[in-house]
């Protein structure tokens, strides 16, 4: 059994009730002792957390303090293991999504005629990343922008998504039925108070369970306490706007 040596000193302590798991902390923390685990940033273990508070100035929502407690001695090898089995699990994701990885694109003009017989449709997207889990409410894309709260499914029945709804809008990426809808709800109410976009646009399938996605639009709106128009639009399952 390996003995845990514990001293009083100073570590990184999160107020739960203020963050809003923008993971905005996890990018400060050189020695990835942070970590978004239900929606919340959690200090997973007191060994990786020197201490020095690195993160406090990148939380907006002034959710982290130092505080002074018995808490396990930092240990700068195991930081060296743990930031190195990190890297090799990120290195496995198929996608490489994180909450951390924000990206604005410049928009590029070029020619959408490949070949005489083919005619090429550029992406329209503006921003990555688009699930609503992913997206912190600090994203400069998401300033007072028209916001397209988009279900699962639309991609794959409307065909004509990113001329109609990606073009010229941030876009969020929701499932109503299958996602944690409190979860998602929060982090739209709280994207909606900081960002105060311009409008919200859901677009969802026709199907009941779809509708979920216009009840939580509804809900952030009046939980985030601002007047945004909000324009509601179905899809049928063959593609049709209804």
């Amino acid at each position: 059994m390996t003995n845990t040596t514990r001293v009083k000193r100073k570590i990184v302590k999160i107020d739960e009730e203020k963050c809003n798991g923008c993971g905005l902390c996890i990018i400060s923390c050189a020695e990835g002792a942070l970590q978004i685990i239900d929606g919340k940033a959690k200090l997973i273990s007191d060994k990786y957390c020197d201490g020095l508070g690195a993160c406090l100035g990148d939380c907006p929502q002034g959710a982290i303090s130092v505080e002074e407690r018995d808490a396990e001695e930092f240990d700068e090898k195991a930081v060296e293991h743990h930031l190195e089995q990190k890297k090799h699990a990120e290195e496995k994701l198929p996608c490489g999504c994180s909450s951390s990885t924000v990206t604005q694109f410049e928009k590029q003009e070029t020619c959408k005629c490949s070949s005489a017989n083919e005619i090429r449709q550029e992406s329209e997207l503006g921003h990555w990343p688009v699930q609503l889990t992913l997206v912190p409410p600090t994203a400069p894309f998401l300033q007072g922008a028209d916001l397209a709260l988009i279900a699962d499914c639309v991609p794959f029945a409307y065909a004509n998504l990113h001329q109609d709804f990606l073009k010229n809008h941030a876009v969020l990426v929701a499932c109503p039925k299958l996602d944690d809808f409190s979860a998602h709800q929060a982090r739209l109410t709280e994207i909606l108070r900081q960002a105060q976009p311009e409008s919200l646009t859901v677009i969802h399938i026709e199907v009941p369970c779809c509708s979920g996605l216009v009840h939580m639009a509804k809900k952030a709106i009046e939980a985030s306490g601002k007047n945004i128009p909000l324009k509601d639009i179905t899809i049928s399952v063959r593609g049709e706007r209804l």
